[in-house]
Formats: C-alpha cells, sequence, structure tokens
C-alpha cells in the first residue's frame, strides 16, 4: 500500500525525517503551530458530536505459514491467534471521544454477539452507543488473514440492503431529538445500507434548523457508491480514486479534479486523499473557489496497518473544526492523529496526549540532526 519508490535511494529514518521537514514547512505556509492547535483542544468547553453510519467488526487474524498444498496451488496456513477490533463509523466516535469530545454514537447492527461486542467496547471508550438491531442484517464482519503482519486476503460477512422505512424512522426521531445539543454531525459511510436518501435528507434538515457543520466521508473501496451524494457538507473526505469515480474522470489533474468536485458538492471544504503521497486540504468558502490548498504528507513511511487511516483523519478533522481549529489547523492535527493509527495492527482509538507525544519525539529528532 505505502511502497514508496524513495526508500530504494536512502533509509527509513531519512525519509521519515524528511516528511517531517516536509510537515513542518506545510505548517508554516499556512501559520499553523501545533502548540496553539493543542492549547486550543485542552482548553475548549465541552462539545458532543454525532457520529451516524456503518458498523463492522473487524478480525485480524494471525497465521504461521505452512507452505503450498500438495492438492492445489493454494497457501496453507495455519492460524495462531484472533483479535476483533471495533470498525467502520464505530471507531470514528472512538477515535472522537479518544481526543477529548462528547460522542453520541447512531447506527444500526445485527441481534448478534458481535453486536454486544460493539456495544460493550464503545462503553470503555466512553461513546455514548444507540445501536438499534435489525435481525435482518447481521453486524457487518470482516476478517483480515495475516502472515508476518502481511495481509494475505479478506472475507466479508454482511447484507448490503438498505435499512427498513422503520429503522430510518427510528434513526430520524433520535437525530431530530438530539440534534439542539451537537455541535457537529460526522457521516461514516461504508455503503452498507444505513445511510440513505432519507437519513441524508433529514441531516440536512436538522443541520439548517441548528446551524450544525456536516462531516462526510464515504468509503467504496469495494463497494458501489459516490461522494457526490454528500451536498452541502462543512467537510468531505474522498480519497483520489473515489473523487475520479464519482466525476468519471480519469484524466484531468488533481487540481482540476478537486475544484470540480468541491463545485459539484458545494462542499466547504475537502481533504482529499492520495493515500502514501498524504493528502491536499482545500478551503473553499464558496461553491468552485479555492482560496486555501495545502498538500500534508503522510508521516509514517512504513506503516503496519493503513485499514483505519481515513476514519482517524475523518474524526480528527471533525473535532478541530468543531472545537474552533482553521481547516489548516485541524489538518495539522489530522496528519499527526492518522500517522498513529497505521503504526499498530487493528483499530484503535488515539488520544490526544498520544499525538502531543508523537510531536514531541519527532521534533526532538528532528532538532537533533
Amino acid at each position: 500500500h505505502y511502497a514508496n519508490a524513495q526508500l530504494f535511494h536512502t533509509s527509513l529514518s531519512d525519509l521519515e525525517e524528511a516528511r517531517w521537514r516536509a510537515f513542518q514547512s506545510a505548517q508554516k505556509a499556512q501559520g499553523v503551530l501545533l502548540a496553539d492547535v493543542f492549547s486550543t483542544l485542552s482548553q475548549s468547553r465541552p462539545t458532543r458530536i454525532l457520529v451516524i453510519g456503518d458498523t463492522i467488526v473487524d478480525r485480524y487474524v494471525a497465521c504461521d505459514a505452512v507452505g503450498m498444498s500438495n492438492e492445489a496451488p493454494v497457501v496453507v496456513v495455519k492460524e495462531l491467534e484472533a483479535q476483533d477490533y471495533v470498525g467502520g463509523a464505530s471507531i470514528v466516535a472512538a477515535h472522537v471521544a479518544a481526543l477529548g469530545v462528547q460522542c453520541t454514537y447512531l447506527s444500526v447492527t445485527g441481534s448478534d454477539s458481535r453486536a454486544e461486542f460493539v456495544s460493550s467496547s464503545l462503553i470503555d471508550f466512553g461513546v455514548d452507543a444507540q445501536l438499534l438491531n435489525d435481525a435482518s442484517r447481521p453486524t457487518t464482519f470482516k476478517i483480515r488473514y495475516l502472515v508476518d503482519n502481511q495481509k494475505l486476503f479478506r472475507v466479508s460477512r454482511l447484507k448490503e440492503h438498505s435499512v427498513s422505512t422503520e429503522i430510518e424512522d427510528q434513526l430520524i426521531q433520535k437525530i431530530t431529538k438530539m440534534a439542539p445539543a451537537l455541535r457537529g454531525i460526522l457521516v461514516s459511510d461504508f455503503v452498507y445500507g444505513v445511510i440513505t436518501p432519507r437519513i441524508i435528507e433529514s441531516l440536512l434538515t436538522v443541520s439548517r434548523e441548528h446551524c450544525i457543520p456536516l462531516f462526510g466521508d464515504l468509503q467504496c473501496s469495494s463497494q458501489v457508491g459516490s461522494i457526490t451524494k454528500f451536498q452541502n457538507f462543512h467537510l468531505i473526505c474522498p480519497t483520489e480514486r473515489e473523487a475520479r469515480i464519482a466525476l468519471s474522470n480519469r484524466d484531468d489533474g488533481v487540481e482540476y479534479v478537486a475544484n470540480l468536485l468541491l463545485e459539484d458538492t458545494h462542499s466547504a471544504n475537502m481533504v482529499l486523499k492520495l493515500g502514501a503521497e498524504g493528502f491536499i486540504a482545500y478551503s473553499g468558502e464558496s461553491a468552485g473557489e479555492l482560496l486555501q490548498r495545502q498538500h500534508f504528507p503522510a508521516l509514517t513511511v512504513n506503516p503496519v496497518d493503513v485499514a483505519g487511516a481515513g476514519d482517524a483523519l475523518l474524526a480528527a478533522m471533525s473535532v478541530g473544526l468543531t472545537q474552533g481549529l482553521s481547516i489548516m489547523q485541524a489538518s495539522a492535527l489530522a496528519c499527526c492523529v492518522s500517522a498513529i493509527a497505521v503504526q499498530t495492527v487493528g483499530n484503535r482509538p488515539v488520544r490526544l496526549d498520544q499525538v502531543e507525544e508523537f510531536v514531541y519525539q519527532r521534533e526532538r529528532l528532528t532538532d537533533a540532526v
């Protein structure tokens, strides 16, 4: 995923140092000081954010490679240990709470043991989880098989049909009831049926009525979806591939595609994720008019697991923007949070004190050179 041709020509430590210096240059270009970011977040008054989206349980199975089967050209592995993690929109909620903001999580799960696992895990993470049970939709379950931290393949168990009208009504009722107390709403859509057109319409309605910013991320790496269904959001966070798919534009440059997508969605801000190259943050106050842009590099050069990088980025951006940070200040924070998130196998919420320690260690190493 993050394999980088630069590693052919330099060492890992030198490349990480170069990325950190590029990150410092980005901060300087935008007048961002991380000390100000941490100070603002630590002094902010209690805020509640709603996260709504698809719940996923991620199981990682550590395996030992045995060899090739004599019966067929099949790799044979021996299971050593399995570990479950909350995933999808639920890890976004856990990140939000870990970064110091009160978080309510609204989603739909099956009537099964995995729903109980998600509920108890989120309680441990300090999230107010409001999960609606739907017996026709088992909790989405993804199993990743690993040998020496290398993923061999993934098996997904899921139902992708949209939730029923009855479930939609319950979700809309809850959204409407809690809206007056919210400072932001995060939509984490994995296109598994929770975020229906009616749900989006109700979110836009409460956003207008209560001046609540909407932050959206739609992940369609293995599903069919389009980021353009998020209209008039305060922030959208597509990958370059998702942006190109949404616009049916394969050939134009990144800047043109970004301008086009901002104009098409009428979004106030956008983060365009570039995988191993980091991301570009765009601030456009009116449709199509780009006031600011800034590239932020991926700070972890050799990540252990990139699966949750986008979830961490969405949570950090949204927390920052609801706490009064500018788009560029929030981007600097998100850059660090996502760098920490990819350093371990499986989804683990990133705390603000971890981010401060990460920055301190990087700056100490850079200053020593």
